[in-house]
């Protein structure tokens, strides 16, 4: 009954953009209805006729021509500006101080007694709690404790550090008893433990002037007041798995064993190489991943005019892969799975690129697309486990390419195959497997050296540097199988692969309140894109087993591979597991754009363009849900609450 009292209170509007948006899909599908079948016994009918053929994917591959500079430049510009427009802040403590065993605690010395208002810190490496204690004279202590001096059994300590809450800016809980304050100790629980500022404030908020502090033991505390916020927020902070994946990389670049486990290395060195040319700060751990969220289009417009050969398809196409907000979302958070998605559509790429090379063409010419899928799912794997579902995909392909090819040979009465076969199979073990096993070994190199082995000329040349190598490595292969294995996790945000077909459960990154304004985001799908790409895939079943249409088959086995592996899996998992699912659906809908466009009539071209520009309309509408740009309550609960208790808003 929930759920239906909900609806109810918003259907006056809200519910108006989502029946919009099924509108649309509904008068987009009725037109390629129409394009798909024209009338019987016109010429567009004998045309399409005679033009087919049986399942296969020996296609023609289109080129890229000198008209697709223009549009391919603009949608990188203006995608690049978005990917990194209030990305994050290029600022943020890199000096840390480090409690050990032997100085566990600081002392900070004020020039005169002083009222404190409210204390802001920045946390490092490492988790635990501080004790923080107030003194006029230096021999009397007042502790700080969590609930302001209210409760006797509060712990005893004001500062935190936990997993969650690492390199972010935090507010020290303070007793108010109105006693001045001269001395400032902070005795840290465990060691090691770092932390990156201390800012401290007077009545009125305003901040202490940072010479009128002493901290000769620690002056790694308050070398960079100019940094403190007005307020804590993800513009300065990390927020979900940037804790895991973010730390990871900067402990690579400090040489420290690092916490993060649960998944191969090579996404996280990515994220390293951007730490050590930016900085340690928000932009400097997510500027990567928006880049390669951009690159993703490029990559995505090239395999649009592979498939379709046409500038409106691929400009259309690659529109809606830029308007989809898991791309858009997932791609400004330091995380892993944009460098896997990357990979995936790469490794995509080139198959097709493999599997439309013409038939009776040199063997070499087929080697290097086939050698980059090879390289590109090996980096994939080096950088998520579930990659491999996207070689199981790629895999059935490669097989179903080699059936239609023996097919074709013997159909046209051609000899050779048994060789180009047999050379076919031993290079594609290479490429799918020796090199990809290679690449995910050596991916392992910074682990192992922030696990302490040392890397030298003379040290390569002996046996006992490799064993540790691999001894580490196989370490850490049965620690992810134990993790993944056995997690038996709960988690608010959770989701079923059901669920994400029909983008019902989004996954609330953010959601702070500034006074009447709200600054909140979510990783979840653009509706138009994912409910008419779902359509579309329908779509894409019907076209193989009645049209017998090889791109449709490519795109439905690329989509599958990334869904079904997902339905037994009884683990905790996301709906930003769905995100290379999104690849192919971007594809379905820009193969029904080709159908359409086939046409030739204005009418039919226009429900392509309206399709897409219904999409770049939901999108703007949703932007704050996808940046965290603050915008007043309303505007979440009314206009963007599209599935009422199923969406955070």
């Amino acid at each position: 009954m929930e759920i239906f009292d909900a609806i109810r209170q918003h259907a006056s509007l809200t519910l108006l953009f989502p029946l919009a948006i099924l509108l649309v899909i509904v008068l987009f599908f009725v037109q390629y209805g129409k394009a798909s079948r024209p009338l019987k016994m016109t010429s567009e009918w004998i045309d399409m006729e005679l033009s087919k053929t049986g399942l296969t994917f020996l296609a023609v591959r289109h080129p890229m021509e000198k008209r697709d500079i223009l549009p391919l430049s603009i949608i990188f510009a203006a995608f690049m500006f978005l990917a990194l427009f209030k990305l994050g802040d290029f600022g943020a403590p890199q000096s840390f101080f480090q409690f050990t065993d032997g100085r566990d605690h600081v002392v900070i010395e004020l020039d005169e007694p002083a009222e404190i208002d409210s204390i802001m810190y920045y946390t490092g490496l490492w988790t635990g709690n501080y004790v923080l204690e107030f003194s006029g004279d230096g021999a009397s202590w007042s502790v700080q404790n969590q609930k302001g001096g209210q409760d006797p059994d509060a712990p005893s300590y004001a500062m935190s550090q936990p997993l969650a809450g690492l390199f972010k800016w935090r507010y020290a809980y303070l007793n108010r008893d109105g006693a001045g304050v001269k001395y400032i100790r902070l005795t840290a629980s465990r060691a090691p433990m770092e932390l990156g500022e201390l800012v401290i404030y007077g009545p009125g908020n305003k901040l202490l002037d940072r010479a009128r502090i002493s901290s000769p033991d620690a002056p790694e505390l308050f070398d960079e007041q100019g940094l403190a916020p007005e307020r804590p927020g993800y513009m300065n902070s990390m927020y979900f798995d940037e804790v895991y994946h973010a730390r990871t990389g900067y402990e690579f670049l400090r040489g420290v064993a690092p916490y993060e486990l649960s998944h191969p290395p090579l996404g996280k060195a990515i994220i390293a190489g951007s730490i050590s040319a930016f900085g340690m700060t928000p932009f400097g751990y997510r500027s990567v991943g928006a880049f390669f969220g951009v690159l993703m289009l490029i990559v995505m417009y090239i395999f649009l005019k592979n498939m379709f050969g046409r500038t409106a398809v691929a400009v259309c196409g690659t529109l809606l892969f830029g308007f989809e907000f898991m791309r858009f979302v997932q791609t400004r958070i330091a995380t892993v799975d944009t460098f896997a998605v990357f990979f995936i559509l790469a490794a995509y790429f080139f198959m097709y690129r493999h599997i439309t090379t013409p038939p009776g063409s040199e063997f070499r010419d087929s080697l290097a697309s086939l050698l980059l899928s090879g390289v590109f799912f090996g980096l994939g794997c080096a950088t998520k486990w579930n990659v491999i579902y996207a070689g199981i995909g790629l895999g059935v392909i490669f097989a179903m390419r080699l059936f239609f090819l023996a097919r074709h040979y013997r159909a046209n009465r051609l000899d050779g195959f048994g060789v180009y076969l047999t050379k076919t199979l031993l290079f594609s073990v290479l490429f799918f497997g020796a090199v990809p096993a290679a690449l995910y070994f050596l991916s392992y190199i910074p682990f192992v050296r922030a696990h302490g082995l040392v890397f030298n000329a003379s040290r390569l040349f002996r046996p006992e540097f490799y064993r540790e190598y691999f001894d580490i490595f196989r370490e850490n292969q049965v620690l992810m199988l134990d993790y993944h294995g056995a997690l038996e996790a709960t988690h608010p945000f959770s989701s079923a692969w059901w669920q994400w077909l029909l983008d019902l459960k989004p996954i609330l990154y953010v959601n702070n309140y500034i006074g009447d304004l709200r600054s909140s985001f979510a990783a979840f799908g653009n509706p138009a894109v994912w409910w008419g790409g779902l359509a579309a895939m329908v779509f894409m079943a019907l076209r193989v087993f009645l049209n017998r249409d090889g791109k449709a088959l490519f795109i439905l086995l690329g989509y599958l591979s990334q869904l079904l592996p997902w339905i037994p899996v009884s683990r905790i998992v996301f709906i930003y597991h769905y995100f290379p699912g999104t690849l192919f659906l971007v594809m379905a809908l820009a193969h029904i754009f080709g159908i359409i466009l086939e046409r030739k009539r204005s009418g039919y071209a226009l429900a392509v363009y309206g399709f897409t520009a219904a999409s770049g309309l939901v999108f703007a509408m949703f932007y704050p849900a996808l940046t965290g740009i603050p915008a007043p309550h309303w505007y979440f609960e009314t206009l963007l609450n599209w599935i009422p208790v199923a969406w955070p808003f």
